[in-house]
């Protein structure tokens, strides 16, 4: 009889080496799809990229400066404060002192006054309020207990405004602290695609900014040059000069053209979030800073100073040293330069420098 076998079965080791091997390729396979659309970003895709993230980070350091600006108010009014309560106390520590001698005066000539005793014993806001005790006491010591019950009120009110806007500046340092993270995550973002490009890309990026800065920076330079001023300081045209993509070439007078002066003296400084001089500078920060210098204060953030000045809305009647506002919530600033050009802070990793209008949505010019 012939004799039946059945087939060998595959080891437990084989089947498992095969399965390990079968799953692998599957995996490679499906690396290799999901990798064949992505590419490296261009240089042009990471500019924009980047450019995005510099203006994210540059919204919230204008909320970053906000908060940190009340920060500081709400320091000094509770300083002041706090020291008005101190003073106070003294004041009624004083006043209490002297009707404690008087009680000692009348106790030791025969007895203390039952008011002046009740009074030294508990709170004269309610025994004021009767009538009959008024009629025990002199004119000297109803003066005295009305000061005292006058200050006593008034170092309450204080005390309860000071307890408030403590608690308000706890919650404004927790507001600075989280703009603080996102203005620091948006350019931590920034520099991680920035590392993506080559040494040779990073370079053709800064002369391209490089370039349009210099051709800014003649093009305002050349304007004021070229500019022929009245006595009034005024351009003699009044208009708008040959080849001037802005409004006039004319200096505006008084302490806003000397702030621009003083902002002229920072070109080149290094631009940092939260700065205002005089080493470096956010956008807000510089036209603070150069004003200042000609004794004028003006608010810290770009959307206040845009409410301080006389409104310009057309380009064409800006004149050199106005202020100018960027972008629909006003987070951006600076001064016009003429020759529709613009001085200011623009961003991390740049400098103070001159740079077209029309690199930025513009909203209006204000006037100081």
């Amino acid at each position: 009889m012939a004799s039946h076998r059945r087939p060998k079965q595959p080891s437990r080791a084989r089947v498992t080496v095969l399965t390990v091997t079968a799953a692998a390729a599957v995996a490679l396979t499906a690396q290799s799809a999901q990798a064949a659309p992505s590419e490296k970003p261009t240089k042009d895709e990471v500019k924009s990229k980047v450019d995005k993230l510099y203006q994210e980070a540059e919204k919230a350091t204008e909320k970053y400066n906000g908060a940190k600006e009340k920060q500081e108010k709400l320091d000094k009014e509770i300083d002041t404060l706090q020291d008005k309560v101190a003073r106070g106390q003294d004041d009624v520590n004083e006043l209490r002192s002297g009707l404690g001698s008087l009680a000692s005066a009348q106790y030791r000539s025969g007895g203390i006054d039952p008011a002046l005793q009740l009074f030294l014993s508990s709170d004269p806001d309610t025994y004021l309020d009767k009538a009959s005790t008024l009629e025990q006491l002199s004119g000297q010591q109803v003066e005295s207990l009305r000061e005292i019950q006058e200050k006593q009120r008034s170092l309450g009110q204080q005390r309860q405004e000071a307890s408030d806007k403590l608690k308000d500046l706890a919650e404004t340092r927790t507001e600075l602290g989280g703009k603080k993270k996102e203005v620091q995550g948006k350019l931590a973002e920034a520099q991680r695609l920035l590392n993506t490009l080559t040494a040779a890309e990073k370079a053709a990026l800064a002369e391209e900014e490089q370039r349009a800065t210099r051709n800014s920076e003649r093009a305002a330079l050349k304007a004021a040059d070229e500019t022929p001023k009245s006595d009034s300081g005024k351009s003699k045209s009044g208009g708008q000069s040959a080849g001037s993509q802005g409004g006039s070439e004319a200096p505006v007078s008084g302490r806003a053209s000397s702030a621009y002066a003083a902002a002229q003296s920072k070109v080149g400084v290094p631009y940092v979030y939260g700065a205002s001089g005089p080493s470096s500078f956010d956008c807000s920060g510089l036209t603070s800073w150069s004003f200042a210098q000609v004794n004028q204060s003006i608010p810290r953030t770009s959307q206040a100073q845009a409410n301080i000045g006389t409104r310009i809305n057309s380009q064409s009647d800006l004149q050199v040293g106005d202020l100018v506002f960027f972008y629909s919530d006003l987070h951006h600033v600076g001064f016009y330069a003429g020759n529709g050009q613009v001085l200011h802070a623009p961003r991390t990793g740049a400098n103070v420098r001159y740079e077209s209008i029309n690199n930025m949505p513009y909203m209006f010019g204000v006037r100081v």
